[in-house]
This record gives structure tokens, sequence and C-alpha cells, in this order.
């Protein structure tokens, strides 16, 4: 995989898609959760959203039951839990694997870019947070301590900067 615009991920409804269309976006692409002590920060997500995303800013949210069992549901209940109760409207895509041999290719792809602390790949709970440029580089991965709102000079940095 040389680029991130080469992968296909299904929609939340199941359809897939190129992440192709995101092309010239600042993205910011986070393992989420529906019933994790870190699941407010959906809130702090949608902030941004609407912040930014007229000025090219895409947050791409996906469901993982990795951590904890705590996203247990299906799609479409994980889609009206997260609208329901934080108001997304961000895109939300299926659920995925983060870690081990059934890893999604885009994860794959972000913790081979992005390594953790020691050069370790794998993620390490809900709400890891990866920053890409509008080139489809991974500039930088986050923590899932980190706050959303803590983000935000790194994503206007991104979103000011030319392609």
């Amino acid at each position: 995989m040389s680029t991130i615009y080469e992968i296909t991920c299904p929609s939340i409804h199941g359809e897939e898609g190129s992440l192709a269309k995101y092309k010239g976006k600042v993205l910011l692409i986070v393992n989420t959760a529906s019933q994790c002590g870190f699941t407010p920060q959906l809130q702090g997500l949608e902030d941004l959203y609407k912040k930014y995303h007229a000025q090219g800013l895409e947050i791409l949210g996906f469901p993982c039951n990795q951590f904890g069992s705590q996203d247990p549901g299906g799609n479409e209940e994980i889609l009206a839990f997260c609208q329901t109760n934080y108001g997304v409207t961000f895109p939300m895509f299926a659920k995925v694997e983060v870690n081990g041999p059934d890893t999604h290719p885009l994860f794959r792809h972000l913790k081979a870019k992005a390594p953790g602390v020691l050069g370790s790949e794998a993620i390490k709970w809900n709400f890891t947070k990866f920053l890409v440029d509008k080139t489809g580089v991974v500039k930088e991965r986050y923590a899932p301590t980190t706050k959303p709102s803590d983000l935000e000079p790194a994503i206007k940095a991104l979103l000011h900067a030319t392609a």
C-alpha cells in the first residue's frame, strides 16, 4: 500500500468506498467506542468537525470492539448512539479491527507510518487519533488521552499549509 488513497473502507451503512474522495483534505482518523471512558471525546471531535469542516477537515470515525468489548453493538446501533448522544455528523465507518491478524488495511498503514511510544505499532486503546495532511501523509499519532481540542493547533497548521 503506497498511499492512504488506495485504501477502501465500508461506511457504517455497508457501502464500500475509496479514501481517494478525501484527497486534498486534512484527515483526523479515530478508532471510537460507545461504552468507553473516552466516549465523551465524540463531542470534542464533532466540535472540531463543525468548526473546521468548511476549511477542509474531515474526521473519520472507525468503531472498534477490541478494547474491553466497549463497542459491542452493530453498526446501525453504534451510529444511532453517536448521533443521539453526541450529535455526530462526521463520517462513521463500519466496525474494524485495529490490531491483530484481521487489522483493517487503513490501520495497518496508519500504524506503520506513525508508530507509537518506543516504536510500537499496536494501538493501545480506543480513541487513538491519526492526523493526515492534504497529500495523504500521516503526520502524527495521538494517544487516547489527548483531547480533541488539543489537536486544534496542528489541524489549523495543516489546513493552512499549501499542498
